[in-house]
């Protein structure tokens, strides 16, 4: 994918949260944090009227589906809801799902263990998983 340089001016109390958060390991870089900044950002304003994502991978563009065979859910604070039918469409598509996560990951009761390994490929949650006891453990052992 092309990439495109911005500039952006930022108060040091902020770049210095920003570093101590790259540090931690939560990003890889200061770059890798203002893209999933941005990314939320953009995913805040694709919310359904319950305030979960939308995962639509209808809505990505042909020519990106062929191109990556993996896809990343990251956000900040949130809560992400997976139905059968959402992680049916990244299997459909031949996408296996990371999840790096501040808040709650909700699994629907629909979605089987086996479903899961097939499309999940890591999960880092610092929050809630609730998901039933079999999801868990494969989720957890991505």
């Amino acid at each position: 994918m092309n990439t495109e340089k911005i500039t952006i001016d930022l108060v040091g109390i902020d770049l210095e949260q920003i570093d101590r958060l790259v540090e931690q390991g939560f990003y890889s870089n200061q770059s890798d944090f203002i893209r999933t900044a941005i990314r939320n950002q953009l995913a805040k304003h694709a919310k359904d009227g319950k305030g979960f994502l939308k995962l639509q991978l209808s809505e990505v563009p042909r020519s990106l589906k062929a191109e990556y065979s993996e896809t990343s859910i990251i956000t900040t604070t949130g809560i992400v809801k997976l139905g059968r039918n959402n992680l049916e469409a990244f299997k459909a598509s031949k996408v296996k799902v990371n999840i790096k996560l501040f808040g709650m990951l909700i699994i629907a009761k629909d979605v089987t263990p086996e479903l899961a390994k097939e499309t999940i490929k890591s999960v880092k949650v610092y929050g809630i998983i609730r998901a039933s006891d079999e999801v868990k453990r494969v989720i957890l052992s991505c």
